[in-house]
């Protein structure tokens, strides 16, 4: 990868982090540019990270061994169309973190048959805990698994599904997923308020309580369940609280949340991507 040219189009938060992260763990910045229509992300982009800037796509690309596309899934047709020529003929990587659509959109769109892996990745990845899923069609090699891992890696935990129809469940799961915690979290802080304890108290507790979790379940060889078990003792308060959830069925809401998330993550690919 020492020698590898990659190309960032779309340099908004995710393609600011993974440029970002990329050149934190050392990686050559003459070997990265980015490309956004905006004149201000531009200068930002390269005041930050001193890497070259187009607000080309397709000057942009040319050359380029890995092209990201970090754009909005609502432009994605467009952009693809834009740099369809600067791209024939050479089999670059294309890595796509934009939600929603689908590699058999995205080789229409380009007009040829390249190398491509979808990526989807979290906003923790902002701050370079993120987790992503990627899948790769049948002309990703190795080699191009291994590049991929590598500029995601830079932001956090990387993982392969098996078939991209899973892509639409880890779009509802920890795509979504973090809105999910941090909702936990707010109504968490409002039930403390109603009890007089003070916001700054109440928001502590949460936020520690919260990574604390996190971290147990990480370095636990327990799973989820076992580590709830051990912390809720038979007629305690744990227990009652528990019950509650319980009660009001959390398990059947938490389905039914991300299969909407899953739904609409299928029918935005037929959507964008003109598949329906």
């Amino acid at each position: 990868m020492k020698t590898t040219r990659i190309c960032f189009i779309g340099c908004g938060n995710m393609g600011n982090s993974l440029i970002g992260g990329l050149l934190a763990d050392g990686y050559n910045r003459e070997l990265v540019c980015g490309a956004d229509p905006d004149a201000k992300q531009r200068n930002k982009l390269k005041d930050r990270y001193d890497i070259e800037v187009y607000e080309s796509n397709g000057e942009a690309v040319t050359g380029a061994d890995v092209v990201v596309l970090a754009v909005k899934p609502q432009v994605m047709q467009a952009t693809l169309t834009d740099i369809s020529g600067a791209l024939t003929g050479r089999p670059a990587l294309i890595i796509s973190i934009a939600a929603g659509i689908r590699i058999s959109s995205i080789n229409r769109w380009l007009g040829a048959p390249l190398p491509i892996v979808r990526a989807m990745p979290n906003t923790p990845a902002l701050i370079r805990t993120g987790v992503t899923a990627l899948y790769g069609n049948n002309m990703v090699s190795a080699g191009h698994r291994e590049l991929a891992e590598s500029i995601m890696r830079s932001v956090g935990t990387v993982l392969w599904v098996d078939d991209e129809a899973s892509m639409d469940t880890v779009t509802a799961l920890s795509g979504s997923g973090p809105a999910y915690f941090f909702l936990v979290m707010e109504v968490l802080e409002k039930a403390a308020l109603e009890f007089n304890l003070p916001p700054d108290q109440a928001r502590l507790l949460i936020l520690e309580t919260a990574l604390g979790a996190a971290k147990m379940a990480v370095e636990s060889a327990c799973d989820a369940a076992e580590l709830r078990r051990q912390v809720t003792s038979p007629g305690g308060t744990t227990e009652q609280a528990l019950n509650v959830l319980v009660r009001g069925n959390i398990e059947k809401l938490f389905l039914q949340a991300v299969t909407a998330a899953r739904n609409r993550s299928i029918e935005l690919a037929e959507t964008l991507g003109g598949d329906g």
